[in-house]
């Protein structure tokens, strides 16, 4: 049997480009729809729409600060919750 030794590298490019190419599809059929219907004003939609430009920038941390994008940036507990369940992204 011949001897085997896994790659020493693994390109990354190969693994995730067509799983995250086609999620941005996704992503821009979404937006269009939402536009058509003449929902693009929701606080979800928006906070969409600065986590693309996050992804833009040539910064470390994307993925972090696209999920502190969507967070609540309060830093105390409030005293009773207004609601039950969560909606995706913070609505000041």
């Amino acid at each position: 049997m011949p001897d085997w030794s896994p790659p020493t590298q693994v390109n990354l490019v190969d693994l995730g480009f067509m799983d995250s190419r086609s999620k941005l599809i996704d992503l821009a059929a979404f937006l269009d729809r939402v536009q058509k219907s003449g929902q693009d004003g929701d606080f979800r939609v928006k906070a969409l729409k600065n986590a693309i430009a996050l992804l833009s920038r040539n910064e470390p941390e994307r993925a972090k600060n696209v999920l502190l994008n969507f967070s609540d940036p309060s830093t105390e507990p409030v005293a009773k919750a207004t609601m039950q369940g969560a909606i995706g992204a913070f609505k000041a």
